[in-house]
């Protein structure tokens, strides 16, 4: 009889564990909805694009200049003289140059900027969901890796409110 033993103390186990898990309250947070959809998310993009707006544009300006010159040597170069011709060449190939170095700074600064500003963010998401388990009594908050979450268990809307009635149109 020690099998039926075991077996009951199982029964036991198992009833205990679901009439406590039956007392947790589980809720799920999409983070990735958050970062997505926070008004700070739309103020960081909106002040990363006026902070390197001005740079693009210069940029873009470059590489319209740059092609300009080279369709003038495209089409002018069996009238130019060799030295007229290995000039604008030299202008062209140095501009090139000095282009890729500038974006290449650009595209770095602008991406550390823009890991700042995500920083930040998840800072903001992290602070929201605390608060929220907190004051609403949860025992247990999942995000990331979450397979299936039902909506009765999705708590992210209440997490974008928390976001919201903390932003009020600065950073925070």
């Amino acid at each position: 009889m020690p099998r039926k033993s075991f077996y009951c103390l199982l029964l036991g186990v198992f009833l205990s564990a679901n009439s406590y898990a039956a007392d947790l309250k589980i809720g799920f947070v999409n983070v990735a909805r958050l970062l997505e959809k926070a008004p700070q998310a739309e103020q960081a993009k909106k002040e990363l694009e006026r902070e390197f707006s001005p740079r693009d544009k210069k940029l873009a300006a470059e590489a319209k200049e740059i092609k300009a010159l080279e369709d003038r040597l495209a089409k002018d170069a069996a009238v130019m003289s060799e030295a007229e011709r290995d000039k604008l060449d030299k202008d062209i190939l140095n501009r090139k140059r000095e282009a890729k170095r500038t974006q290449d700074e650009f595209r770095e600064d602008f991406n550390l900027r823009r890991n700042e500003e995500l920083t930040q963010l998840q800072k903001s998401i992290f602070e929201a969901i605390q608060s929220l388990a907190k004051e609403g009594g949860y025992d247990l908050l999942l995000t990331d890796g979450v397979v299936y979450a039902s909506e009765g268990i999705d708590v992210t809307a209440e997490v974008e409110k928390r976001l919201l009635s903390g932003f009020k149109g600065g950073k925070k």
